[in-house]
């Protein structure tokens, strides 16, 4: 379906010979790189190994860990940087757009109670199990969702009506013992961490317009990452036919056509959900955020609310996930790397600015710059190391750097610096004000946090990669 309406229907069975033949595809390519890869299953995408494997371990980010089990990595300081900024942004949206409750619950369960069993069976053997030194017999699972802690709050919670939709949120560090051959950096891990956010309301009609809520501030988060994605939904057709004005006025938000899956029935507990798919640099697909209207679990769960009749009603809930950390920063990186100059996002990137003095006579003066843009909340750093001007240029190009302000002489005399803009490749001639009114103009109601390393290049360790 075009973000118009317009609905283009597609023979699955023979998707792909006609592929080329169908408009929507030919008119919007990401869509097309989405039913290659997951719905053709794209051998080629899945056989090839994501460049961003190697560039998360070269630019110092994330590493693998010998001594842990598979899919469990290592985050150095610029890796956990980024993954702050993208954990704070996900509770902006959660705590502040959503106006949600943060809840935290245990990592571990009981794999003998009914309830955690019954939540386990959609993920047939990827447990993570767990023995305790004194009961041999007694077994405990580590969570794959966060919902078997929130369903266990939900259920004892009393509320009625004129109080929701109720909203709780949870980062939860979450486990499922994926294949070995299945891991692939940080797209697929056994460890991994997902912002969640439930929200329980009276009926159908608060549940989707809560589903709309989530579906344009995880939209706001893609476009945010600068990724590229497709929308794809999965709904019964009892549903479609009732609500397609509301799917259409989703995909009018994000300007996106989407591939929709129509159910003749239930099949699961959600009558509608869909997924953004993120495209990697080698065409292959990555689930990210989701949202599952739910119409079933509150009932299996006993999670119910007490109505303006004063009966007890169950809850329709939104499951909804902004999607693993780690997935979109493979997704990030995966992007980047598309470009002849990769870079992140400037909100994202651990070094925004990079101060060269072109000798030590310069190290002062620049020091003082290297403050000025300090203080207007900016990461900025300064290669005061003993190399040629060359050799910390080049430095600054291999860690993506996206502003590098070089100063000499004639800096210093005209207060006006030459600045490289990786971006578009321009070399810039302009006041410092200028340079942090545009750098602030581009990061404007993005999280922010300071580096974590030192300001000096001098003063910091090599953990891996190139000098």
């Amino acid at each position: 379906m075009a973000s118009t309406g317009e609905e283009y229907k597609i023979d699955m069975e023979n998707l792909e010979e006609n592929l080329d033949k169908y408009e929507i595809f030919n008119k919007f390519p990401t869509l097309k790189k989405y039913m290659v890869a997951e719905e053709l299953k794209n051998a080629n995408a899945s056989s090839v190994e994501p460049p961003s494997i190697k560039a998360m371990v070269h630019m110092e980010l994330i590493d693998y860990e010998e001594a842990s089990d598979s899919g469990n990595l290592r985050f150095y300081p610029k890796g956990t940087l980024i993954f702050d900024l993208l954990s704070d942004w996900a509770e902006e949206i959660a705590l502040n757009r959503l106006g949600a409750m943060k809840i935290e619950t245990p990592v571990i369960y009981d794999w003998s109670m009914p309830d955690i069993r019954e939540q386990g069976k959609s993920f047939h053997e990827r447990h993570y199990m767990v023995k305790v030194p004194d009961d041999e017999n007694k077994e405990f699972v580590l969570r794959f969702a966060g919902d078997f802690g929130l369903f266990r709050i939900m259920k004892q919670v009393n509320m009625s009506y004129d109080q929701l939709p109720i909203r709780i949120y949870e980062f939860s560090k979450s486990f499922r013992y994926e294949k070995k051959g299945e891991l692939s950096g940080l797209r697929r891990l056994r460890a991994f961490h997902m912002p969640d956010v439930h929200s329980f309301c009276r009926d159908i009609e608060q549940g989707w317009d809560e589903y709309e809520n989530l579906y344009k501030s995880y939209n706001d988060l893609a476009n945010a990452t600068g990724i590229e994605y497709a929308v794809v939904f999965r709904i019964v057709k009892e549903f479609y036919d009732k609500y397609k004005d509301r799917l259409i006025n989703l995909l009018k938000y994000s300007d996106k056509p989407a591939f929709i899956e129509v159910l003749s029935s239930m099949k699961h507990y959600w009558a509608v959900k869909h997924e953004f798919q993120g495209i990697d640099s080698v065409d292959g697909n990555c689930q990210l955020s989701t949202v599952q209207l739910d119409v079933k679990d509150a009932g299996l769960y006993g999670i119910n609310f007490v109505d303006n009749d004063g009966k007890k009603k169950g809850c329709t809930i939104c499951h909804s996930s902004v999607g693993s950390i780690e997935r979109w920063m493979f997704e990030i990186l995966e992007n980047a790397l598309k470009s002849e100059k990769p870079m992140l996002p400037l909100w994202l990137s651990p070094t925004q600015c990079r101060i060269i003095p072109v000798s030590k006579e310069f190290l002062n003066f620049s020091d003082e710059i290297m403050r000025e843009i300090e203080k207007a909340n900016i990461r900025v750093d300064i290669d005061d190391r003993n190399e040629t001007l060359g050799a910390k240029i080049r430095k600054a190009e291999r860690e993506w750097t996206p502003y590098i302000v070089v100063i000499g002489e004639k800096e210093r005399e005209s207060k006006k610096f030459s600045v490289r803009r990786r971006e578009d490749n321009e070399k810039l001639d302009v006041e410092i004000s200028a340079l942090i009114s545009e750098i602030k103009s581009k990061t404007a109601n993005m999280p922010f946090r300071k580096s974590n390393l030192s300001k000096q290049l001098s003063k910091r360790p090599i953990f891996v990669g190139y000098t």
